[in-house]
């Protein structure tokens, strides 16, 4: 039987943005799986070298849709590409494209954003704000729509230590900030307190959302960490190594020894497919709320969409967990054994990085030099603790969120909707996702499979036996040296 979520989506239009990214991608395949669509149109957009239908179908081919090719094997005919690009203007929209989503979109799932930390004010501004006003004009003109639900970030306002679910006052407005980049006016200090302009664009984005008058019917929806599957299509799927997946396998492979990481702060992650089903029940939640309101209390809901009310877990005990199953089962293309320094000292830092990066990568890259190699390990570190750099914020702090909204929608599915989008993180099994994450992290990011664990074990035994001669070394000329220093 259909359950309410389903029979809600049953004949509808749903136009995705950001269907290429890690979200969209898993958003598309279950929307497309467990509810009866018309049609879904994905906003994809051109590169070099590559049409966006060419793009999208590359994407198809990806194991993340084997599940549905098997479920349903005539799902592409269900799929329409729009070729697009948010930092053009009115989205870069041919007329037919343009004229046919007016005419038949019924719900938009706003997923696109640039999530890079470095990125530059003015491109993320393109992207995050400009970007988004670009679907909401679009949206404003749609006859037959239903819902909107704008993906933003649980750290949206990670300068509070407690974020509600609930919009915050922004140093700027949207229009300020794009007059600025007009008269080319410097924003050099326009960021104040956030850490990086993905977070602050994506603060401005809600405040405009907030201040729209195009009353639509809209929701923002804050995600905290996204990890890899828990149980949808299949465990343990990423293609992404963002965040925790990126410290986890850079530690796994042996590259990481020392990172600036408070292991006692709780840290906020969850699995992509519980944040896809709760992003699918936003909507659903979104379009019956809007329907029960007058004009006058149209205010945007926000959902914030984290783990740490329910179930919270520790940096370390993420990382513990990593390493009980590393030893189980370790990486073969680890270039050294596991090994790495946790600590919130930007002086021990400083030190640690030295002796454990940059000495043994100079002496690699030496090795690589005279096998007549182009060296690469230097420049491989200094890209990594530049990336680390960028997360120092997430990895030293927590925050606590308020995600009310969150519970209430949960408690008014149906038992049906529950089993079929279920999103609680209630008694969480922490254990048994990092398993998952663990082997997701060595299947899709380092690319191996379960049938070389004989001959990684055995590696892994060597790397060990050469790591303890390091340290005997290392203990020896520092006792040389004392000795030098202290005697002669």
């Amino acid at each position: 039987m259909d359950t309410s979520i389903t029979e809600f989506f049953r004949n509808g239009t749903v136009f995705v943005t950001g269907s290429t990214g890690f979200l969209g991608k898993l958003l598309t395949e279950k929307l497309l799986r467990s509810c009866s669509l018309k049609t879904i149109a994905l906003f994809v957009r051109s590169t070099q070298g590559l049409d966006s239908s060419q793009r999208a179908a590359d994407i198809y081919d990806q194991s993340v849709f084997d599940r549905l090719r098997i479920e349903k094997p005539d799902f592409v005919t269900k799929i329409k590409i729009i070729d697009g690009d948010l930092e053009q203007p009115s989205l870069g929209l041919s007329s037919d494209d343009r004229d046919w989503l007016i005419e038949n979109v019924n719900f938009i799932f706003h997923c696109a954003a640039t999530v890079r930390f470095n990125e530059t004010l003015q491109k993320a501004t393109k992207i995050n704000i400009l970007g988004t006003n670009n679907v909401l004009d679009l949206a404003s003109m749609m006859k037959n729509l239903k819902g909107v639900v704008h993906v933003s970030t649980a750290y949206s306002h990670c300068p509070r230590d407690v974020i509600r679910e609930e919009f915050y006052p922004v140093p700027i407005t949207a229009k300020e900030l794009t007059n600025m980049f007009i008269d080319e006016i410097s924003c050099a200090n326009i960021l104040e307190n956030w850490p990086n302009t993905y977070t602050f664009t994506k603060a401005i984005a809600e405040n405009m959302i907030l201040n729209n008058d195009n009353q639509l019917p809209i929701s923002i929806f804050r995600p905290s960490i996204i990890g890899c599957t828990h149980f949808e299509p299949y465990p343990g799927w990423l293609d992404t190594i963002n965040g925790p997946s990126g410290i986890v396998t850079g530690v796994m492979a042996g590259l990481l020894r020392t990172i600036y990481l408070d292991s006692n702060k709780i840290t906020d992650i969850i699995p992509v497919d519980y944040t896809v089903n709760a992003l699918i029940s936003v909507m659903w939640d979104t379009v019956n709320s809007y329907q029960h309101l007058n004009q006058t209390k149209k205010v945007p809901k926000i959902y914030n969409y984290v783990s740490s009310n329910e179930s919270p877990i520790t940096w370390g005990e993420y990382i513990q967990n990593m390493y009980d199953h590393y030893f189980e089962v370790p990486p073969l293309r680890a270039m050294w054994y596991i090994f790495c320094i946790f600590h919130t000292n930007f002086l021990i830092d400083t030190i640690l990085r030295f002796w454990l990066h940059k000495v043994p990568g100079a002496l690699m890259d030496l090795l690589l030099i005279i096998s007549g190699k182009t060296p690469k390990m230097l420049k491989m570190y200094s890209k990594t603790e530049y990336m680390l750099d960028m997360l120092n914020e997430f990895l030293t702090r927590e925050w606590s969120f308020d995600n009310e909204n969150t519970k209430k929608l949960w408690l008014s599915l149906s038992k049906e909707d529950r089993n079929i989008f279920w999103f609680s993180l209630e008694k969480f099994d922490w254990k048994d996702y990092l398993k998952i994450y663990y082997f997701g992290v060595r299947k899709h990011i380092l690319h191996e499979d379960l049938s070389n664990t004989k001959k990684a074990v055995s590696k892994n035994q060597k790397l060990f036996w050469l790591h303890c001669l390091c340290i005997v070394l290392i203990i020896y000329i520092l006792l040389q040296f004392l000795y030098w220093i202290f005697i002669m």
